[in-house]
């Protein structure tokens, strides 16, 4: 009698809108996929966001409850806000702003005892250190998933998890990555190991763990798939919703109105820099897997690089991440449709069958399938929090005075 394969799937980062992304993606793979348990895989690796949802899965939350959470408040559940991820480091900042002065005579001085050995400019580089290391503060994060973890049923030791978990995250004083979950680094609490894999410098500062800081698991590798193939994974189902957009492409579909990011700014060059180097690596992790692990099947959903909405999107409105998440099922069932013929015999190896009547249902609908109200045109929700609206509010205007003609 042939074994059970054993499955593992690896989640890469991307922010919240990846993670919203993800879960879209998800919902997709769960609908579609006969034979495949999303809460009852063998292991789960985690990287940044994806560390999040890798650990709400095995913790035993559905792929709908992850989608009903992302536009409404589920019974039982602590809220879930934008303010979790976006309370200012007032303290830190705080720190900072106070060390300009004594940082700024320094510099003078320095630069007047020895004018000729250097600029007004160089000397004022010292000034650079009462930058804050982090704009938001990071331990809402942790408290909020130590919250949901708690409840029954679930947990936030890795010990205790009914399948492997393992959330990566990178030394910032060695550069190299840790494996919270494995042997030896299981004792730290899954909300501490996550609010560490998700720590991206400059945006939220490191965390400290054992003596040590930790940031963005992202900074070592992409996904970190090894980790599920070293562990004996015959088949590994990866998910990256980071991907450099194509901009060319977008404007011969009609989704984008011109092809240069650069009249965008700032943050659409950066963030088309990051994707790009992000998914190069992506690329080269992918292709050494198939000389190391020729037994395995490694299975990659990810965004077309033409998906223009997907680089564009204020995803801490509510409406945005209902429309993430929603085009993220549809990219993905559409995708599933296309590579039918390639991925049916690899699944069959591993026990899973297509459930093709739900995949060639061109009119399925997400929010009906996952319980949510809804009269044949849009969703009808409970009105969101206050602090919700005013932020989502505050971050529309924002976005419509710089969004370029």
């Amino acid at each position: 009698m042939q074994s059970r394969s054993k499955i593992g799937l690896a989640l890469a980062g991307g922010g919240l809108e990846g993670a919203v992304y993800e879960i879209g993606a998800l919902r997709a793979l769960d609908e579609c996929l006969e034979g495949v348990d999303f809460n009852a895989l063998d292991i789960y690796v985690g990287v940044s966001a994806g560390s999040f949802l890798a650990a709400n899965l095995v913790n035993g939350m559905s792929t709908a409850q992850m989608c009903r959470a992302i536009v409404k408040q589920e019974p039982g559940q602590h809220p879930f806000h934008s303010g979790i991820f976006l309370t200012p480091a007032s303290r830190r900042l705080f720190e900072s702003g106070a060390k300009l002065p004594r940082l700024f005579l320094q510099a003078l001085r320095k630069y007047v005892e020895n004018p000729g050995d250097r600029s007004l400019l160089d000397a004022m580089t010292r000034l650079g250190r009462a930058l804050p290391i982090g704009l938001f503060d990071n331990e809402p994060i942790r408290a909020y998933l130590e919250k949901i973890y708690s409840m029954k049923g679930r947990s936030d030791d890795f010990r205790r998890l009914s399948s492997r978990l393992v959330v990566v995250a990178v030394d910032l004083d060695s550069g190299r990555p840790r494996r919270f979950g494995e042997a030896g680094d299981e004792h730290v609490p899954i909300s501490r190991a996550v609010q560490a894999s998700t720590a991206l410098p400059g945006i939220y500062p490191p965390v400290e763990i054992e003596g040590r800081h930790y940031v963005d698991g992202v900074l070592s590798k992409t996904l970190h798939g090894s980790v599920a193939l070293d562990a004996g994974v015959d088949l590994l189902l990866c998910v990256n919703p980071i991907v450099p957009i194509d901009t060319a492409r977008a404007v011969e579909r009609g989704a984008m109105k011109r092809g240069q990011l650069m009249g965008r700014g700032l943050p659409s060059v950066l963030s088309q820099t990051f994707r790009t180097m992000i998914h190069s690596r992506l690329k080269v992790g992918l292709a050494s897997y198939e000389g190391r692990f020729d037994g395995a099947d490694v299975v990659l959903i990810e965004p077309r690089s033409d998906d223009y909405r997907m680089f564009f999107n204020n995803i801490f409105s509510w409406a945005s991440r209902r429309d993430v998440c929603e085009y993220a099922y549809k990219a993905t069932r559409r995708d599933l449709r296309a590579r039918r013929d390639e991925l049916r015999p690899i699944m069959e190896r591993r026990g899973i069958r297509f459930r093709d009547d739900v995949l060639d249902d061109r009119d399925r609908d997400l929010w009906t399938h996952v319980g949510l109200a809804h009269d044949g045109r849009r969703l009808v929700l409970p009105k969101a929090p206050p602090e919700t609206e005013r932020l989502d509010d505050l971050l529309d205007r924002l976005e419509a005075a710089i969004e370029p003609a």
